[in-house]
């Protein structure tokens, strides 16, 4: 029996490190997977307008001869090749999906940017001052949350109408109460720790203990969080924008593309939704494999056991 048992144990002992070895061996695999894909949609977003063969954009590149030519077609002069087929204004899909993945990732990038600081800013001045002012900014916090999100986006650009300024100035609004919440809980921890007493102690000022101190700590667990935010915000703005309150019509996003193909779906030019969508789909993936791993790196315990 008691040999039993000690076999047992001794299973248990060489199966959970192999088991461990396995889920990082996985995990690395996904990571460098993410980050290549991540490298390639950056890549795309800052390289691709000078590798595109048209500006899907500019009315006069446009020809509606070449509108919803499936994939493979040439233009009518035959100086352009559709590999992904054309829109029904004659845009080349692949030019199109080019810029409106520029667009996701500069509307992702800087309306949650912004929205970062904001939060945090608010965040730590509200964990670290306490009193009335913690409890003047955490009920502005509570007031937002406890709204949807794209209520608020719909409201602010249904005011304001569509543009690319408007919606990342809406994207901003929404997200700047998930990151004071989320720093005031991670400043409160931190104010607690010596290395805060020792700096109130010596008699630093409070723009000093905050920025030099309590800022750099608190800042790191939040890169993950961030980074997933930057794919909801994409997500966001395609939601919008394919609801028409996003971007205009005449802005590049993969939204309005989406949007746009719909209507063909059921006549079987399916290219012009369903490229866009995948591309779409590939931005998203490619965030959260990285922000997934990078959530692992910076704090081990949320690893899933």
């Amino acid at each position: 029996m008691h040999m039993a048992q000690t076999q047992a144990a001794s299973l248990v002992d060489v199966e959970t490190p192999l088991r461990r070895f396995a889920r990082a061996y996985v995990a690395s695999k996904l990571a460098v997977f993410g980050l290549v894909l991540l490298g390639i949609v950056l890549f795309v977003a800052i390289a691709g307008p000078f590798l595109t063969p048209q500006n899907p954009y500019d009315l006069k590149v446009l020809d509606v001869m070449d509108s919803r030519l499936p994939p493979g077609e040439k233009s009518g002069d035959g100086k352009l090749t559709f590999l992904l087929g054309s829109d029904e204004q004659g845009r080349d899909m692949v030019s199109a999906i080019v810029y409106g993945v520029r667009t996701s990732v500069l509307v992702g990038v800087v309306s949650t940017a912004i929205a970062l600081a904001i939060g945090l800013s608010l965040g730590l001045s509200a964990a670290y001052l306490g009193g009335r002012i913690d409890g003047f900014i955490m009920r502005l916090v509570d007031i937002q949350l406890s709204f949807p999100p794209i209520l608020i986006a719909l409201i602010l650009l249904a005011l304001s109408g569509p543009g690319l300024d408007k919606i990342i100035v809406a994207l901003v609004a929404v997200k700047w109460a998930y990151y004071a919440r989320s720093a005031r809980s991670i400043a409160l921890v931190e104010r607690r720790k010596e290395y805060m007493e020792a700096a109130t102690c010596l008699g630093l000022s409070t723009p000093r203990i905050i920025l030099r101190h309590l800022l750099p700590n608190c800042l790191t667990p939040l890169l993950a969080v961030t980074a997933l935010q930057v794919a909801s915000a994409i997500t966001l703005e395609a939601t919008l924008s394919f609801l028409g309150l996003g971007l205009p019509p005449t802005s590049p996003s993969l939204g309005l593309l989406i949007s746009n193909g719909s209507q063909y779906l059921m006549s079987g030019k399916y290219w012009i939704s369903v490229f866009p969508g995948v591309a779409l789909l590939v931005v998203i993936v490619a965030i959260n494999l990285v922000a997934d791993q990078l959530r692992d790196v910076l704090n081990p315990r949320l690893q899933t056991q």
